[in-house]
């Protein structure tokens, strides 16, 4: 399919990066428009996603799609060389269960964890790592949680890769380490040692620079 296809994202957001990675593990060629989310939001961005006024916006032959989730979706369904989902309905079912608990806990929780208070660190903390072992166990001895290949599981659960280790750094605490979930924590090197992912990535320095300069605000 030849139709024009455009992103709207920000640079640092992980959640641009599962659109972009996305479209080229299908090899499916985009317009990127990087968008100054924290100070200058565009008027296509407003006019695409005027309730959330949030990237990632996905425009395919002028109709907007939000939410990256809902994008990834949109995208395997539309294009179905190079499929991020299993074939079978039941293990596809299982991958979609996957990345709700990505979203809806396991995510939450770690931002929770390194960035809550000190007197409720410990906490949680101890909630991060329950949902971190929960999702190690997905792997099952498998390379990425998609088998021999990236899936959307593994495209969902991005964060925990380099934003999480920056993240990491800039604070000094420790929630993923390859002491706590080694299987998991060699996921996080494989997945960002893949090519297509690694041109993708934002550079590690300017993004701790940036997150260094968000926690001090």
């Amino acid at each position: 399919m030849g139709e024009e296809v455009k992103v709207f994202g920000f640079w640092a957001s992980p959640y641009s990066h599962r659109v972009e990675l996305a479209l080229s593990l299908k090899g499916v060629p985009y317009e990127y428009i990087e968008e100054d989310i924290l100070k200058n939001k565009s008027d296509s961005l407003l006019k695409y996603n005027p309730i959330h006024k949030k990237v990632p916006v996905f425009l395919h032959k002028g109709k907007p799609i939000v939410e990256s989730i809902v994008i990834l979706e949109y995208i395997e369904e539309t294009w179905k060389a190079n499929p991020i989902l299993p074939q079978n309905p039941y293990d596809k079912a299982i991958d979609r269960l996957w990345i709700k608990f990505i979203d809806d806990k396991c995510l939450p929780a770690v931002r929770k964890a390194t960035f809550s208070p000190e007197n409720e660190r410990e906490t949680a903390v101890e909630e991060a790592c329950e949902c971190l072992k929960t999702l190690e166990s997905a792997l099952n001895g498998k390379r990425f949680f998609g088998g021999d290949a990236i899936g959307m599981v593994d495209i969902a659960a991005n964060f925990l890769t380099i934003w999480l280790r920056t993240i990491q750094e800039a604070t000094g605490l420790e929630v993923l380490s390859v002491e706590k979930f080694p299987d998991l924590f060699k996921w996080t090197d494989d997945f960002i040692s893949c090519s297509v992912v690694k041109e993708s990535l934002p550079p590690t320095d300017k993004l701790l620079s940036f997150v260094k300069a968000s926690l001090s605000q």
